[in-house]
C-alpha cells in the first residue's frame, strides 16, 4: 500500500509507515475503539498537568481548552462506536506511550518540559495518523470525521509546544525536542501487533 502524503507537523523524525495503514485499515472497528481510549487518556493528560502546575496560570488556562476538547472529541467517537454496535471495552495497551513516560525526568523543572513536549509529539502524531485515515478511509462520512480532527491535533501540539516556549528558554526546548522526537520515531519502528492509533 502507498502512503499518501498529507501535510504533517515537522517534528516528526519519521513518517508513518505503509504497515500502519493497512493495519489500521483492516481493523477499523479497534481503530475506532482505541481512538475513544486515547481521546480520554489526552483529556486525562491535560487535567492532571493543571493538578501538578496549578500556579502556572496560563498552562492552567490553555489545557482546560484542551482537555475540554479532547472529551468533545471522546463523545464524538462514542457516538460513532454506539452506531457502529461496538461496546466499549478496555484494550491492551501499545508500549508507546509508556515509552515516552519513561523519558520523563523525575525532578523539576525538566519534568514539566518533558512533559509537555512528549505531550506534544503524541499530538503531531496523532494529527500525522489521523490525516491518513481520513485520506485512505473507504467510508466517507468517517473519512471526513478523522480529516475534521487534524487541526485540533495541530493546535494542542502548537500550545503544548508554546507553554514549553514560554517557562523554558528556546535553546533547551528545540534541544530536548529533537531527543525526544528521535526516542518517538524509535519506538514506532517496530509494528505493534495489535491495531492501535499509536502502534
Amino acid at each position: 500500500m502507498t502512503v499518501t502524503a498529507n501535510p504533517t507537523i515537522n517534528v516528526l523524525c519519521e513518517p508513518t509507515s505503509a504497515a500502519w495503514l493497512a493495519q489500521a485499515l483492516g481493523n477499523i472497528d479497534t481503530i475506532l475503539l482505541d481512538h475513544s481510549h486515547c481521546e480520554r487518556k489526552a483529556a486525562s493528560t491535560a487535567v492532571n498537568m493543571m493538578f501538578r502546575y496549578p500556579s502556572n496560570h496560563k498552562l492552567v488556562r490553555q489545557l482546560t481548552a484542551i482537555a475540554r476538547e479532547e472529551l468533545e472529541h471522546f463523545e464524538q467517537v462514542n457516538q460513532i462506536l454506539e452506531q457502529r454496535n461496538i461496546p466499549l471495552s478496555p484494550l491492551n495497551a501499545p508500549p508507546y506511550g509508556k515509552g515516552l513516560m519513561s523519558q520523563i525526568c523525575h525532578q523539576e523543572p525538566q519534568r514539566l518540559l518533558d512533559s509537555l513536549l512528549i505531550s506534544g509529539l503524541i499530538e503531531a502524531r496523532s494529527h500525522e495518523r489521523l490525516g491518513l485515515l481520513g485520506t485512505h478511509l473507504p467510508d466517507p462520512k468517517l473519512a471526513a470525521f478523522y480529516r475534521s480532527l487534524m487541526a485540533s491535533e495541530a493546535r494542542h501540539f502548537g500550545i503544548y509546544w508554546l507553554l514549553a516556549d514560554t517557562y523554558f528558554d528556546r535553546s533547551i526546548v528545540q534541544s530536548r525536542l529533537a531527543e525526544l522526537a528521535i526516542f518517538e520515531s524509535q519506538l514506532l519502528s517496530t509494528l505493534y501487533h495489535e491495531p492501535r492509533i499509536h502502534s
